[in-house]
C-alpha cells in the first residue's frame, strides 16, 4: 500500500488507515470478539496504521487494539487531553456509546495531564510505543466557552509536553485530533505540529480548509489525516452528518453528489475515500468500519477505478470546490 510522510519528521503511514471509533462502542454496537475480528482482518488485508482514543467507549477500543497489534508491526496514533476516572456514566447514549468501560471524562489539556494521559494510554493498549500523538477534540465546537480555558492550558503546558516526548523519541509526531478548521489555524500559533487529524472538514461533501487552514499548514510543515471521510455516515447512504441527522442542505448537497456519482457508474463512498488523497498535504484517509463485512466493502471501495471526467464533471457541477485537487 502506497504511504505517505507525517509533516517532515520521516515517518510514513499508509494512505489508508482504520478509524477506532466504532471498536470503543461508539455509535456501533459491537463485542470484544468482533473489534478483535476487525483489527486482525484490516491487518491481513495490508493496513499498518490505525488510530484510537481513551475516548472510544472509555478505553474499549485502546484495549482491544493493543491486543491485536502486540507482537506485530504497527504505526499508532492515540491522544490526550481527556483522563479516565473510576465511576460510570449514567447515560452512555449521551455520549454516543453503547456499552462503554465503567469511567468518566476529565479534561485536561495541561503539562501534567497530558504526560498522565500518555502513560496512561499505553497501559491501556499494553504496548511500549505510540507514533503519533494527539491533542484530542480541542476547540469550541467541543467545548464552547470552556474552550479558552482548555486551550490556555495547552499553550502553556500541555504543548510543552508533547514537544518534549517527541523530543525524546518517545512518540516521532504530535497534533491535533479534531473536528474544525480555526482550532488547527489556532495552534498553528502556538508551537510546531506535525500533523492534524481533521474529521469531517477535508471530504467529497466539503472543502473548508482550503481557503486558510490548507496554505498555513504548508508553510508550517503540517500534514493531514482525514478522519470521517464519509462525513458520519450521509455519504455511504446514512442520514447522519457530524455525529447527528443531516440538515435539509446537506442532504440535497449529498443526493447531488449522488446522482453525479450514478451518472458515471461510481459508487459514491469509493469517490469520498479516494478523493481527499487528491491533496498532497493529505497523508492518509481513515475511515471507521463497524464490522468485517465494513471493511472489505471499503477496501473495495479504495481499489475502485474512477475515471477522470468524473471528477471534472463534479467540478463543472459546482459540487467540488475550484481550487481542490483531483485525484489522479
Amino acid at each position: 500500500m502506497e504511504k505517505r510522510e507525517v509533516g517532515r519528521t520521516g515517518l510514513k503511514i499508509d494512505v489508508l488507515g482504520l478509524g477506532g471509533a466504532p471498536l470503543g462502542g461508539n455509535f456501533a454496537d459491537l463485542d470484544y470478539a468482533q473489534a478483535a475480528e476487525l483489527v486482525r482482518a484490516a491487518r491481513e488485508a495490508g493496513i499498518g496504521y490505525f488510530d484510537t482514543a481513551p475516548w472510544y467507549g472509555f478505553g474499549r477500543s485502546e484495549r482491544v487494539i493493543g491486543d491485536m497489534l502486540r507482537g506485530h508491526d504497527y504505526i499508532l496514533s492515540d491522544k490526550v487531553g481527556r483522563l479516565l476516572r473510576p465511576g460510570a456514566v449514567e447515560n452512555p447514549m449521551d455520549f454516543g456509546m453503547i456499552d462503554p468501560l465503567p469511567f468518566t471524562v476529565v479534561y485536561d489539556y495541561g503539562y501534567d495531564g497530558i504526560m498522565r494521559a500518555y502513560e496512561d494510554d499505553l497501559q491501556r493498549l499494553g504496548l511500549d510505543r505510540i507514533d503519533i500523538l494527539l491533542a484530542h477534540d480541542i476547540g469550541e465546537m467541543q467545548h464552547g466557552p470552556e474552550n479558552a480555558r482548555h486551550f490556555a492550558d495547552l499553550a502553556e503546558g500541555g504543548y510543552r509536553a508533547m514537544d518534549e516526548l517527541r523530543r525524546s523519541g518517545a512518540v516521532r509526531a504530535i497534533g491535533l485530533g479534531v473536528n474544525e478548521n480555526k482550532v488547527c489555524l489556532d495552534a498553528l500559533g502556538i508551537g510546531d505540529w506535525d500533523v492534524f487529524l481533521l474529521a469531517g472538514r477535508y471530504t467529497l461533501l466539503e472543502q473548508t480548509p482550503l481557503s486558510e487552514l490548507f496554505p498555513a499548514c504548508r508553510e508550517a510543515g503540517t500534514t493531514i489525516i482525514c478522519g470521517g471521510p464519509f462525513n458520519s455516515g450521509i455519504l455511504v447512504g446514512r442520514a447522519t452528518w457530524n455525529y447527528a441527522k443531516a440538515p435539509a442542505e446537506v442532504v440535497d448537497r449529498a443526493r447531488a453528489l449522488g446522482s453525479a456519482a450514478d451518472d458515471f457508474g461510481v459508487p459514491l463512498p469509493a469517490a469520498a475515500l479516494q478523493f481527499p488523497l487528491g491533496h498532497d498535504l493529505v497523508t492518509s484517509v481513515i475511515p471507521g468500519p463497524r464490522s468485517k463485512a465494513e471493511l472489505d466493502q471499503i477496501l473495495d471501495w479504495f481499489g475502485t477505478a474512477i475515471p477522470a471526467e468524473f471528477w471534472q464533471a463534479l467540478r463543472s457541477r459546482g459540487l467540488l470546490a475550484e481550487d481542490a485537487p483531483l485525484p489522479g
